[in-house]
């Protein structure tokens, strides 16, 4: 609702909810984010009267309805017939929406925003690896950071639909709670310069924990990763996914201060999120979880500001991913990521607390 009501701000909103379902969120896009037109869409034809009454007051409140019962498939493709195009398309699928991807860029209007949800949890996470190349055209392997795999082969789902029409892509707001991966995508008239080197290849090594990264543009031998010599432990490469930027930071500012001055009061966790996306834009696409070190260090993990911290001192980018809770984003090399965190372990004062990695579940007697 923060972002379509940005969008409000800068121009009419036209809002397509393709998979309106009871329309509660179709409501709110007129009633709290000042849509001027929402066009509220569900397959179920049973459903189109409960669809109709409750959204029969945005009427009242000037903004202008339609309220359809088609799939999402015919409800695009008229789109497309007739040139009509929507500052917001909301595409919340059950399941994986990526077959529909090409026909939904279609409906969203320059510099528009594409809002998609996906439900399927176990292809994009490296669960279904066949599934995922059915659904995705992608390799999806386990991956310690398996909330964010998933969501950037979701945004490089849409990058390569949006570069297939000849347009560009600029993430604005990427989160998952683990069972739905939200993305909102702005669709740019062209592609800009080094877009493309955006798409590439995330590989990661289950025996030292080690993570590269490739783009698709400038593909190589992955190096040797921290395993010893004569160990041979094959890389699990997924993609091709988006290796770029997983926020917009201008963009989750300006929903901050909406949400900071709005007279409703903000849930806290809504609060948080914000504050914890726009801290960290997603690079580099190399995450790590605190258990992962704790596993491989005598003392165990540091707290993650404390690593933070020491990282940065040290000259690299670092910062806690603001996708998945605990764990470190870094371009800092694995061996020297150890390292700083074995030192900092063994320093740390008795007393001091431990950063909460993963739960302890009670052993069977």
């Amino acid at each position: 609702m923060l972002l379509a009501a940005d969008l409000a701000r800068q121009g009419p909103l036209q809002v397509l909810d393709a998979m309106a379902g009871c329309g509660i969120r179709a409501l709110r896009y007129g009633l709290e984010a000042g849509a001027g037109a929402v066009w509220a869409n569900d397959a179920d034809p049973d459903r189109l009267p409960l669809l109709e009454a409750n959204l029969s007051a945005l009427e009242s409140w000037g903004c202008s309805l339609r309220c359809t019962a088609r799939t999402a498939q015919q409800l695009l493709a008229d789109c497309l017939l007739r040139e009509e195009r929507f500052a917001l398309v909301d595409l919340d699928a059950f399941g994986c929406p990526t077959a529909l991807l090409p026909l939904a860029l279609e409906a969203v209007a320059l510099d528009g925003v594409l809002y998609l949800a996906c439900t399927d949890g176990r292809s994009p996470t490296g669960h279904d690896r066949t599934a995922a190349i059915r659904r995705l055209g992608a390799a999806a392997r386990a991956h310690p950071a398996s909330w964010e795999l998933a969501l950037r082969l979701q945004l490089g789902a849409i990058a390569r639909a949006a570069w297939a029409q000849g347009r560009g892509v600029q993430p604005l707001v990427s989160f998952s709670e683990g069972r739905t991966f939200r993305t909102a995508v702005r669709l740019r008239r062209r592609a800009v310069a080094g877009e493309e080197r955006q798409l590439g290849l995330l590989a990661h090594c289950h025996g030292c924990g080690d993570q590269q990264v490739q783009s698709l543009l400038q593909l190589r031998r992955w190096a040797p990763c921290g395993c010893r010599l004569g160990e041979e432990v094959p890389l699990a490469v997924s993609g091709p996914l988006w290796i770029g930027p997983l926020q917009h930071g201008p963009t989750l500012r300006e929903l901050a201060q909406d949400a900071a001055t709005r007279t409703c009061q903000m849930a806290p966790a809504t609060l948080r999120l914000l504050a914890r996306l726009e801290a960290d834009a997603g690079l580099p696409a190399r995450c790590w979880p605190l258990d992962a070190l704790a596993r491989r260090l005598p003392s165990g993990a540091p707290r993650l500001a404390v690593l933070v911290a020491a990282l940065q001192e040290a000259g690299h980018v670092a910062a806690a991913s603001g996708v998945m809770a605990g764990q470190l984003r870094t371009d800092a090399p694995w061996r020297e990521v150890l390292a700083v965190a074995g030192r900092l372990a063994a320093h740390r004062q008795p007393t001091e607390p431990t950063e909460p990695t993963a739960p302890v579940r009670p052993q069977p007697c």
